[in-house]
C-alpha cells in the first residue's frame, strides 16, 4: 500500500478539456510531488489556464481525472480551496477593497492566517494598506495578492502567469518573494507561464505545453542536460552523426546557419556525441533555447 505521505499533491491523469467542437487540452498527464515547484510553460494559448480552471475545479473535465491531495478536484472544491493558495492571471480582488480590508476578511475565513506574514510582505513590497485595489499598480496587484496566498501558508500554491506585464522591478522583486517563501516553508507550487528566463531559477521541474499536448515532463536538471545546439559543416554531418549513435540523436530543428548547418538535437544516456564526428561542437542551451526549439512555430500557440 502506498504511504498517504507519498501521494503527489497534484495528479492530473488523461485530462482532455474542450470548448463546442475545440479541444484546448489533449490526453495529459502529470504530477507534482510534495515540496516540489513545478512550471507548466506554454506560449499564450497552448492550454495552461484550461488545466488550472480544472485543477481548481471551476470547469469539469471532458475525460480524465484531475485529483488535489488524492480527493477529485471537482466533487471537493469547497473542502480541497482550504489549502490551496491561488494568484489568478487577472486579479479577482474587489476593486475598492483595500490590502487592510482584505487582511479583516481573509483572517475571519482562514484559520490559518498569518498577519504578521501578510504585513511584512507589504511592507518589503512599499504597498500602502488603505489605498484601493484598483489605485495600485499592475506590479502591486500582482504582489496584493501574492501576499495575501502566501499569508494563509498555503499547502500547494496555484499561479497562473504572476509576472504577466510586471516591469523588470516588480518581477524580480515578485520572484525573490516567492523564493524565500519556499524556502522557509518548502510550499508545492504548480505555476503555468511563458516567462521561461524568470522561473528557471525557481522551478525543480518542469513541463512543456504546446497545443494542448504536453510535449516534455522532466526534472529541469535533466532537460536542460539533454538538449544541446550541434554545430556542423553540414546537413549530412547531422545524418553521419545520428548513425553513429544509433538513430538515438534526436534532431528537434535544423537550419542552414552562417556557411554551415545548426541543429538542436536531444539524447539520453548516451556519451557526447561530437566525439564520433571531429569538426563538430556542441554549445549548452539555456531553457528558454529549449523551449523556443520546441514550441517556436510562426503561428504560436492554439486559440
Amino acid at each position: 500500500m502506498t504511504d498517504q505521505n507519498d501521494r503527489p499533491v497534484v495528479a492530473i491523469d488523461r485530462l482532455t478539456v474542450r470548448y463546442g467542437r475545440t479541444t484546448a487540452v489533449a490526453d495529459l498527464t502529470l504530477q507534482v510531488a510534495a515540496g516540489r515547484v513545478y512550471a507548466l510553460l506554454g506560449r499564450n494559448g497552448a492550454g495552461k489556464t484550461s488545466i488550472l480552471r480544472c485543477l481548481l475545479g471551476q470547469r469539469r473535465t471532458a475525460a480524465g481525472s484531475v485529483r488535489l491531495f488524492g480527493l477529485d478536484a471537482w466533487r471537493h472544491r469547497a473542502r480541497l480551496m482550504e489549502r490551496v493558495g491561488v494568484v489568478p492571471e487577472r486579479g479577482e480582488v474587489p476593486p475598492d477593497m483595500t490590502a487592510r480590508r482584505l487582511a479583516t476578511l481573509l483572517s475571519a475565513l482562514h484559520p490559518t492566517w498569518h498577519g504578521k506574514d501578510f504585513e511584512d510582505r507589504l511592507d518589503r513590497f512599499q504597498i500602502p494598506t488603505n489605498r484601493r485595489f484598483r489605485q495600485l499598480s499592475k506590479g502591486q496587484q500582482r504582489q496584493l495578492s501574492l501576499s495575501l496566498a502566501l499569508a494563509c501558508r498555503p499547502a500547494l500554491l496555484v499561479l497562473d502567469d504572476p509576472t504577466l506585464g510586471l516591469d523588470a522591478v516588480a518581477r524580480r522583486e515578485l520572484l525573490e518573494e516567492l523564493i524565500g517563501d519556499l524556502a522557509d516553508h518548502g510550499t508545492t507550487v504548480l505555476v503555468a507561464t511563458n516567462d521561461i528566463s524568470g522561473i528557471e531559477g525557481v522551478a525543480d521541474r518542469i513541463g512543456i505545453l504546446h497545443g494542448g499536448v504536453l510535449l516534455l515532463d522532466d526534472d529541469l536538471e535533466a532537460v536542460k542536460a539533454r538538449f544541446r545546439r550541434l554545430v556542423v559543416s553540414n546537413r549530412e554531418t547531422v545524418q553521419r552523426l545520428r548513425e553513429a549513435t544509433g538513430e538515438r540523436l534526436e534532431v528537434v530543428r535544423s537550419s542552414a546557419s552562417g556557411g554551415g548547418y545548426e541543429a538542436v538535437v536531444a539524447w539520453s544516456e548516451l556519451p557526447e556525441p561530437t566525439a564520433a564526428m571531429p569538426g563538430s561542437r556542441l554549445e549548452a542551451m539555456s531553457l528558454e533555447d529549449i523551449f523556443v526549439a520546441l514550441c517556436g512555430t510562426e503561428n504560436g500557440g492554439q486559440p
